[in-house]
């Protein structure tokens, strides 16, 4: 016997806008976003009257101005002659190369950190629980002063390597040295370029990224025969070509080699003379940010079940290939997500580089281009644009990864 539903339906009311549960979160929303659009308007309104008021009239022309300042430490070319949007451009490869190469070391620190904090070695696990809280609970400000005036105060000047017994020697067999106004380290040279050293820097770049994506193929193909034939192919040998042979070829082409620092008079010539400030940020960002991600770490290996490791204690498997074979690799999707903020965190923190003179985009855009134009405005809206699209994209580039990390619903 078929029973059918006769009852009329009920006619929308604008009552239920409100009253209706299945309308109600929608009408929310709208009247939230019609608020905000409206005080957004009101604040843009505001500005705009008193700026004119001012007359001052908004504009980024003087970006196409001569700077007229120098620029202590650069990754790319610049002069005094050049414009101010090519001093913006020296600060943020400036920062972009800190923070970089901070987001690297921090990581490295904070999973030796995280993993050595749950060793069965008392001495050990609570040398890194020193080193966790004694960092965390202290400014990154402060630290980054204190390694800048040991660098600048506890080591040798350049001149206290000269003669036949020195008073301070050089490191890994003679080439670098740590004084107090810079660090001198060996210089990557090229006999044979491809036009520049930026252009023979991005091909290598361009190559290495290259053989990464191929050897993922290569890796993901041997997955793959595994799946479906239970038998896995031999892939190292593969990988060691792939990975190394076409670097080794290009560095062989352009003829590569090292240019290492050498005493005259009373300084260093050749190499790469790295001012202290560099080291001091870097050190203190990666250390700083390097006990939050040590946490992080810990957290995502205990939350793995401890079953998980005994199972692969019962099949043979050593501490050390547990947790890097089973436990990290599940580990992972609780530790990516929170590591995402670490990221954005250091390269926020980046900007106290002012403290101790390192030029990032904060003290070249926000620093001397704004005292020396007054476009206060444009130049904070410019650096709140650039930081907003970095932390974009570094959360893209993390989500991507986190995505590829999880776990895969069947």
């Amino acid at each position: 016997m078929a029973i059918t539903d006769n009852a009329p339906k009920a006619s929308f009311r604008l009552g239920m806008l409100l009253y209706d549960a299945r309308y109600r979160s929608i009408t929310i929303q709208i009247l939230f976003l019609i608020a905000l659009m409206l005080g957004l308007g009101w604040l843009a309104s505001n500005a705009v009257v008193n700026l004119d008021k001012m007359g001052y009239v908004p504009s980024f022309s003087f970006l196409t101005q001569r700077a007229g300042y120098d620029i202590s430490f650069k990754l790319i070319d610049y002069t005094h002659d050049d414009t101010h949007f090519r001093a913006l451009l020296v600060g943020l490869v400036n920062t972009l190369f800190i923070s970089a190469l901070g987001c690297i070391t921090a990581t490295i620190i904070g999973v030796t950190a995280g993993v050595l904090r749950l060793s069965k070695n008392w001495v050990i696990a609570r040398l890194m629980t020193l080193y966790v809280e004694i960092f965390r609970n202290v400014p990154l400000l402060l630290w980054l002063l204190v390694i800048f005036a040991i660098l600048t105060e506890a080591t040798p000047a350049p001149n206290a390597f000269r003669g036949a017994n020195p008073a301070a020697h050089m490191w890994l067999w003679h080439s670098v040295a740590v004084t107090n106004r810079y660090v001198a380290l060996p210089a990557p040279l090229f006999s044979r370029s491809l036009g520049s050293v930026q252009t023979d820097m991005l091909t290598l770049v361009a190559v290495i990224i290259a053989s990464l994506l191929v050897n993922r193929f290569v890796v993901h193909r041997a997955s793959a025969v595994q799946y479906a034939t239970g038998v896995r192919p031999t892939t190292w040998w593969k990988s060691l070509l792939i990975l190394f042979v076409p670097a080794i070829a290009l560095l062989v082409m352009l003829g590569f080699h090292f240019e290492y620092p050498v005493l005259k008079g009373f300084n260093f010539s050749g190499g790469i003379q790295a001012p202290n400030f560099v080291f001091a940020l870097w050190l203190g960002l990666s250390i700083y940010t390097g006990t939050y991600i040590a946490e992080i770490v810990r957290s995502g290996i205990l939350a793995v079940s401890r079953g998980q490791s005994e199972a692969a204690y019962a099949l043979g498997l050593r501490p050390g290939r547990t947790m890097s074979l089973v436990v990290l690799p599940q580990a992972l999707r609780v530790i990516v997500p929170p590591m995402i903020s670490q990221f954005l965190n250091l390269t926020k923190n980046s900007t106290l580089a002012a403290a101790i003179s390192y030029p990032d985009l904060t003290a070249t855009l926000g620093g001397i281009t704004l005292n020396q134009t007054g476009r206060a405005l444009e130049c904070v809206l410019l650096m709140m644009m650039i930081y907003l699209i970095i932390s974009l994209l570094i959360s893209l580039a993390m989500n991507l990864f986190n995505r590829s990390v999880s776990l895969k619903e069947r």
